[in-house]
């Protein structure tokens, strides 16, 4: 997204977050009494939500003709606000909708960016109940998991990578491969996210969901591959370096991987800090060869 795109974002993000929580103080309570506003502060109330945000992702992926009308930048925002309301008035919770007409009233730079954005409030919805049962961490740690299953199988990588694939196959797939192992959110989180047409590299979108669980927690995640298992008190002594490098809290991903010799690989958002054996090895074997 370009400078506008995330500017509508922001904006969106917002009036979710107005509306998943409860108002504060009298006045705000008096006032939801008098408007009638709705608000979706229960947790079985923002999973509905977090379903519906995507129902509405699929169907402007689906309809390039309708995601051009709903962020045409030549219309009048009030225009595009009300042909949301004739679209999904039925379809949609009067949250829902609120959030809807919020989005499609902003500036985006491209279509495309609309149906990002209506993932991206639907992950965040359902972030939003996962925090209500106090599931944070398990749903940060499940997703965490299945990354590391798909990124270990190249040919399930492949299945839930291919955009041409039907997404009713790939849901399928994926009931088989979650059902009853994960928790709701957890469950919802991927079936949505990993059956778009536009998903990309399956293990980057499940990674992308596991750093918003983190940040949601006040936490950056590093993702650590070392060649043997880590101590209780390696973790806390390395968490406690990251944090003092990144100046904020850290939360650490563990992967073993032998093939590393000894060491660490340590990944912080964009950031690689490899201090693996088998890297120095290959950094030799480099310089031996130049």
């Amino acid at each position: 997204m370009d400078a506008s795109s995330r500017a509508a974002l922001v904006v969106a993000r917002e009036r979710l977050e107005e509306l998943t929580h409860d108002p504060s103080g009298f006045l705000g309570k008096a006032k939801d009494r008098l408007t009638g506003q709705a608000r979706a502060t229960e947790t079985g109330d923002q999973l509905a939500l977090a379903e519906e945000l995507f129902a509405v992702a699929r169907l402007l992926e689906s309809q390039p003709s309708l995601r051009r009308a709903l962020s045409d930048p030549s219309g009048k925002p009030e225009e595009r606000a009300a042909l949301a309301q004739r679209l999904f008035a039925s379809r949609l919770s009067p949250v829902g909708l609120d959030v809807v007409e919020t989005s499609v009233r902003q500036r985006w730079s491209r279509p495309l960016d609309l149906v990002e954005a209506a993932t991206t409030l639907g992950t965040e919805a359902a972030l939003d109940a996962a925090d209500g049962r106090g599931e944070l961490d398990s749903v940060e740690d499940e997703l965490f998991r299945f990354g590391r299953i798909v990124g270990g199988d190249r040919e399930l990588s492949r299945i839930l990578s291919d955009r041409s694939a039907p997404a009713a196959g790939k849901s399928a797939l994926l009931d088989q491969l979650l059902s009853g192992r994960v928790s709701p959110v957890t469950e919802l989180l991927l079936r949505n996210v990993l059956t778009t047409s536009h998903v990309g590299t399956a293990g980057v979108a499940v990674e992308r969901l596991s750093d918003a669980a983190s940040r949601r927690r006040g936490q950056s995640v590093a993702r650590v591959t070392t060649a043997a298992p880590l101590t209780p008190a390696q973790e806390r002594r390395l968490v406690d370096v990251l944090g003092r490098m990144y100046g904020r809290t850290i939360g650490l991903q563990v992967t073993v991987d032998p093939t590393l010799l000894g060491g660490l690989l340590v990944q912080v958002g964009d950031e690689v800090i490899d201090g693996s054996i088998a890297h120095r090895l290959e950094a030799a074997r480099r310089q031996l060869a130049g």
